[in-house]
């Protein structure tokens, strides 16, 4: 079972590594902004890249999640909950298998 977890955390953080540098990449097209209708285009690159620094915080915090699962895992207290000590529910650990605490104290 442990197998199955450590690749799917090692898949997850793959995943999420792979987003974050699609988000980090520099933009392709970076041309002086000018008056007029530029600088409505300026104003639309800077809402896109606010909100890619938005997701790239969400990405940031959700691979912490997914490797302190995997230091938990290592560690032989993966599946119990942090806060409580109680298992983790079999469908949440399933849903989320970085969970690293249950329903009740997430």
């Amino acid at each position: 079972m442990h197998g199955d977890v450590r690749a799917q955390l090692e898949a997850k953080e793959r995943e999420l590594v792979d987003q974050m540098q699609q988000l980090t990449r520099p933009q392709q097209d970076q041309g002086s902004i000018s008056f007029g209708k530029r600088v409505g285009d300026g104003t639309a690159m800077a809402v896109d890249r606010l909100a890619a620094v938005s997701a790239h915080d969400n990405l940031q915090g959700l691979l912490d999640e997914v490797r302190h699962a995997r230091t938990r895992l290592d560690e032989g207290r993966y599946g119990v909950c942090e806060e409580c000590g109680e298992p983790i529910p079999e469908g949440r650990l399933e849903a989320r298998p970085w969970a690293t605490r249950c329903v009740r104290h997430s």
